[in-house]
């Protein structure tokens, strides 16, 4: 009864599998979607520890042969994928391995010695990976594509270090993804075509014109446009009435439009199918669970008590209900940049249409983000219809926005001061519940944001208290094991950051620019 269940259950999210894909996917299927039951198989059997490497192997000849041999051969009794898949993919190794950590580097010296190692190239497409025409920086480990949010952090230590030829063409990929997919994807995989990651755009633009001036602004113009339209798609029916939701989009109470992170698949994802099969075990609504788990991959915070019910169960995770505080503080930055671009180019109209987006955006993040009982910004629950009351660092993005008042803004200082501020930095949110993005985890970009929020409000000594204890873990950790790493425990004394779906990787990309960035200041 059991295999048959299985069978049975295997069928159900093939279908799902080819129902779900979108123009995206169907020009540039995943590996779920090529593989089919071969995907499911390999997955579901662990041929590989990392669900995730199975996604990133490269076929070793045509695909249809693959599945021709496979369905033909795993009719045999005596077959054996693990022989199958080693026959017919190979694996990318992700790590160069003819690198060796030199001890006796300082750490900032480290940082500018990995910028090589994790550099990559890939101009055709290999797999799953999207080939892009200039080399990039991947945030390292089991992570080699270039990753959306990610690749901002990186690049304020490539700034620091001058490589700004290395920024230039990261930009002209995400330029190049915009004209041939209309957004951003989470990184250049095939199976990430149906999600991007917070909207850091704009300021990779605002950080590309401190060496190119103010021609970087209106060169990424057009992209920064259809950066705007890809998370507001749908909202003519939403300001019409027609509809309360759609993907992206919410019409709050008051008739203002605010965003949530969200996925164009419901299936579970490819690069973490048997966790995600697990999750949804006996649940009635699995087609929800997954697209909630992928909005939650969407938002970087994957995964966090910030988009769970109950802040220890994972099951309970309701993504596409909640707005983001952060989402929306980044959304707001870039309708100011466009404003801004439309001001050089003396276009009144069209300027003061995206200042007119931006002012309402920052009223509705303030009247719906703003939770008077814990007197901090949270996120805000649209089912209830009240605040999450969910307390954790997404709070400093109003202020990194400047879209906080003064008052708001000292009464965030001060609750990171009393219940954030740790021996290693701030701590991501007060929860400990065994996901990585939660308690005793803290993150570089997190910090990043939280020392400049909390500097364009005045509170400088707050920031470099902040700043200086986290690179105090980071020197820690380097010191002891010569590595920089995804993500630090604040608390403990190890400062190992650990929890999650897969081991703590090293590396790392935005741990290493965000270092460089705050030593070099």
């Amino acid at each position: 009864m059991a295999a048959k269940h299985k069978t049975i259950r295997s069928r159900t999210l093939k279908s799902a599998l080819v129902k779900a894909a979108g123009p995206f996917m169907r020009a540039h299927p995943s590996p779920d979607r090529t593989f089919g039951q071969l995907f499911i198989d390999v997955q579901e059997q662990r041929i590989y520890e990392d669900g995730k490497t199975f996604v990133d192997v490269v076929p070793r000849q045509k695909v249809k042969q693959i599945q021709q041999e496979y369905r033909i051969n795993r009719q045999n009794p005596d077959f054996n994928l693990q022989e199958f898949v080693q026959k017919n993919f190979y694996v990318v190794e992700h790590v160069k391995n003819d690198y060796v950590p030199d001890p006796s580097r300082t750490m900032r010296e480290h940082i500018r010695a990995l910028w090589p190692v994790l550099e990559r190239s890939a101009l055709r497409q290999h797999g799953s990976l999207i080939g892009l025409p200039y080399p990039y920086i991947v945030p390292g480990g089991r992570f080699s594509e270039q990753f959306y949010w990610d690749s901002y952090f990186i690049m304020l230590g490539l700034a620091a270090d001058g490589h700004w030829n290395t920024i230039d063409g990261m930009m002209k990929n995400y330029a190049h993804m915009i004209r041939k997919f209309n957004f951003i994807p989470t990184a250049n995989r095939t199976y990430f075509l149906s999600r991007s990651q917070p909207p850091f755009l704009s300021h990779m633009v605002e950080l590309l014109e401190k060496h190119k001036g103010k021609l970087a602004l209106l060169e990424y113009l057009p992209y920064l446009l259809q950066e705007h339209t890809f998370w507001m798609t749908g909202k003519l029916q939403l300001m019409r009435g027609e509809l309360p939701e759609y993907r992206r989009v919410v019409r709050m109470p008051n008739g203002a439009l605010l965003n949530r992170y969200y996925d164009n698949d419901m299936t579970p994802r490819p690069e973490s199918h048997n966790e995600d099969v697990l999750t949804a075990q006996e649940m009635t609504k699995p087609e929800q669970l997954y697209l909630d788990l992928r909005a939650a991959a969407e938002s970087g915070w994957d995964f966090s008590s910030r988009w769970f019910g109950n802040p220890s169960d994972l099951r309970t995770i309701q993504t596409t209900d909640i707005i983001p505080v952060d989402l929306n503080c980044l959304l707001y930055h870039l309708e100011v940049t466009i404003a801004r671009g439309y001001r050089l180019l003396k276009n009144t109209p069209t300027r003061r249409r995206f200042e007119l987006y931006a002012e309402r955006r920052a009223r509705a993040i303030a009247e719906y983000c703003w939770d008077d009982q814990e007197q901090f910004f949270v996120d805000y629950h649209i089912r209830r219809d009240a605040p999450t009351g969910v307390l954790s660092l997404a709070a400093v993005f109003p202020l990194y926005a400047k879209v906080a008042t003064r008052g708001q803004a000292e009464l965030v200082a001060m609750r990171l001061k009393r219940d954030f501020l740790k021996r290693g930095g701030l701590v991501t949110t007060l929860h400990k519940n065994g996901q990585q993005w939660d308690s005793p985890n803290g993150w570089a970009p997190l910090q990043w944001i939280a020392i400049k929020g909390l500097r364009n409000y005045g509170y400088d000594e707050l920031a470099d208290e902040i700043k200086w204890q986290w690179l105090e873990v980071n020197e820690k950790v380097y010191r002891a094991k010569t590595k920089m790493i995804e993500k630090y425990d604040v608390i403990n004394e190890s400062g190992i950051g650990g929890g999650g779906e897969y081991p703590l990787q090293d590396g790392f990309g935005w741990t290493n620019g965000v270092a460089a960035a705050l030593l070099d200041e």
